[in-house]
């Protein structure tokens, strides 16, 4: 769900002093992260409690031993932590994993036997591909699939394309919640309407959004949400909430003892990683005090507030350059509008490779990226692949004013340096 943002007047401002003293690898100053949709920097607390979960309480949970007893109330607290992070109605909606293409294959595997030959699914080809390869397995059980696609001409979608592709036999459909090329907010609230008013199901992939909102996954009216930890300033780590009754109708990916009311263990095989549960509750923690410390999910949902506001203003900047210079094509909209976008900005320059443009900026330490970021489909449908697809910049709300002005003077200086050779 897209929530409408307050009036600047109620959003806390943001202390970046406060926010840029919990990150060390900013504390030097040497390296500006505009990679930041690729992977975040990790907080400081984050850090300190994978290390002393490990050095402190790495046994076995379950046992009778106090050492044991403390490991298990850890790891249940964080998946309780969590499960308020994203609006979750109870911890055993949350299913932990190494990273959101594993858990999206897990889930993948774990609804197989609920699909008939000539049931149909529907993907996308505006979405990363972890929301997409992982279902088209399916075909081989005789699933039908359809694409819901990007238009083109606008760089944009639009629910009637969706709502065409929708029949009797439609089971489920998988959608971004942003994207990590257009930056552009889905409406999923609505798309899960539409998608329940014909009997079925919402996945959504929330890793390019959850770095920048709060996630409310009741009020997505998504069935299955999954998104990535070490994009939200945490771990290589990941998270599948699902709801609750729909869990359990899943086929159990554990041992053969582990029943189908096993939830949320039997899609956690091998058991989840204790310590990088653990270090979770650092990101829950940070977002709590960074909205005042009220240990609730209004704190929460204020931090995101600051977080929006900021991040509009990064995106102002960056894309207020870019809609001036001749030569530059945003890819998607080139406003910076909180309510329909984050500051995840791609484009191509007229004349120039993206890799020899991006390259040249290194020298000037600041972090960006070029290519398809697993977003393939969509780079190839908009026809941006050729000269090594799109430079991204991608923003949170860490970064500064000033680094997005050392980041147009160097980018500037680089298209000069090209156009005079």
């Amino acid at each position: 769900m897209t929530a409408m943002p307050q009036p600047d007047s109620e959003v806390r401002p943001l202390d970046l002093d406060f926010v840029r003293g919990q990150f060390p690898a900013l504390e030097s100053g040497r390296w500006t992260y505009f990679d930041n949709a690729g992977g975040s920097q990790v907080l400081r607390r984050v850090a300190e409690r994978v290390a002393d979960y490990m050095l402190t309480t790495s046994v076995q949970t379950g046992a009778s031993y106090a050492v044991s007893q403390q490991a298990t109330a850890r790891v249940a607290e964080a998946r309780a932590k969590i499960a308020r992070f994203i609006g979750a109605t109870r911890p055993e909606e949350v299913v932990l994993g190494p990273s959101t293409t594993i858990l999206m294959r897990f889930l993948a595997t774990a609804m197989a036997s609920q699909l008939q030959p000539g049931d149909e699914v529907i993907v996308t080809d505006f979405d990363h591909e972890s929301n997409i390869g992982p279902w088209l397995m399916l075909k081989e059980r005789g699933v039908v699939f359809k694409i819901w696609s990007i238009r083109p001409e606008s760089v944009s979608i639009d629910l009637a394309d969706l709502k065409a592709l929708m029949s009797p036999r439609t089971r489920l459909v998988c959608v971004t919640h942003c994207s990590n090329i257009l930056g552009v907010i889905n409406p999923i609230a609505e798309i899960a309407a539409l998608v329940h008013a014909h009997g079925a199901r919402l996945c959504v992939d929330a890793v390019a959004y959850a770095p920048h909102r709060a996630v409310d996954v009741v009020a997505s009216g998504a069935d299955y949400y999954v998104f990535s930890f070490y994009k939200v300033y945490g771990p290589h780590f990941a998270v599948l909430w699902g709801r609750y009754e729909h869990l359990l109708e899943l086929d159990g990916l554990y041992h053969y003892f582990y029943g189908r009311d096993k939830v949320p263990m039997k899609l956690e095989p091998g058991n989840t990683n204790y310590e990088l549960a653990w270090g979770c509750t650092g990101i829950v923690d940070y977002f709590d005090e960074l909205g005042g410390g009220t240990g609730d999910r209004a704190a929460i949902e204020r931090a995101f507030d600051a977080v929006a506001a900021h991040e509009e203003a990064l995106s102002e900047r960056l894309l207020g350059w870019l809609r001036g210079q001749n030569g530059i094509r945003v890819i998607g909209s080139t406003r910076a509008d909180r309510a329909t976008r984050v500051p995840t900005i791609a484009f191509k320059v007229d004349g120039h490779d993206s890799a020899e443009l991006v390259r040249a900026l290194d020298p000037h330490r600041i972090g960006i990226r070029f290519g398809d970021f697993h977003s393939r489909r969509l780079i190839e449908r908009l026809g941006l692949a050729d000269g090594n697809g799109v430079i991204r910049v991608s923003m949170v709300h860490y970064n500064t004013i000033g680094e997005v002005d050392r980041l147009i003077a160097a980018l500037d200086e680089a298209i000069k340096t090209g156009d005079a050779h």
